[in-house]
């Protein structure tokens, strides 16, 4: 099985171990795991991390790596789009990459390329866009709906009935009040929840909130 990992940062390197456990439960008895981190910063091509390839866009590109399939490591959410879309125009394939230690439980709806890392959870009845990474020891709870490239920082407690719009992205230790049945509390396209805010109404679109109860410190 042939992989890439978009970037060589700390996410691109934290996913790793991920990636191999579980490629280690499809693979087939002989096959080898191959994986290699892209990066488009010169400094980083030919170096080895963490005993994997860096290697550039343009290599991946080539022949003999054309048939990895990809996962874009990536935790801001309009840059992990722009990567995906570079990839698409090339015509890679993504792959999903969930810790064994996740739990999703029943009727879930989850976007292809997804990352979810070491305790995370997905409840019943939500619904996930495309590239969503979900953080250690975040969860998702029930009737929840989440866009496109969105992003859950280490320890997001994101109640029922919530929704979150693309392109958010939402910082460690983050609490979201559940919604009501007739009115989820959300999160507007391109917000930022800062860490450790607790977020009791909505969030305007391309905000940044923090503190308890979450406030408005700025606007993009």
């Amino acid at each position: 099985m042939k992989y890439a990992i978009y970037s060589c940062e700390g996410c691109a390197r934290e996913i790793l171990p991920l990636l191999r456990q579980n490629s280690e439960n499809t693979i087939q008895p002989n096959e080898r795991i191959d994986i290699v981190f892209v990066d488009d910063d010169p400094q980083w091509h030919g170096k080895v991390i963490n005993g994997i390839q860096v290697i550039s866009f343009e290599d991946l590109c080539r022949e003999r790596n054309r048939d990895r399939l990809i996962s874009v490591a990536i935790a801001n959410t309009r840059i992990r789009k722009k990567l995906v879309i570079k990839c698409q125009s090339e015509g890679f394939q993504f792959t999903d990459i969930v810790s064994k230690n996740s739990i999703i439980y029943d009727e879930n709806e989850i976007g292809e390329g997804v990352i979810l890392c070491a305790n995370t959870m997905i409840t019943s009845n939500t619904k996930i866009g495309k590239h969503f990474q979900c953080n250690y020891y975040s969860y998702v709870a029930h009737d929840c709906l989440i866009g496109d490239f969105v992003t859950l920082a280490p320890r997001v407690c994101c109640n029922g009935r919530i929704i979150i719009d693309d392109f958010a992205y939402i910082g460690t230790g983050a609490i979201f009040k559940q919604g009501l049945q007739e009115k989820p509390l959300r999160v507007g396209k391109g917000a930022v929840v800062g860490m450790g805010a607790v977020v009791t109404k909505d969030v305007p679109p391309n905000v940044t909130v923090v503190g308890n109860p979450a406030r408005i410190v700025s606007k993009t």
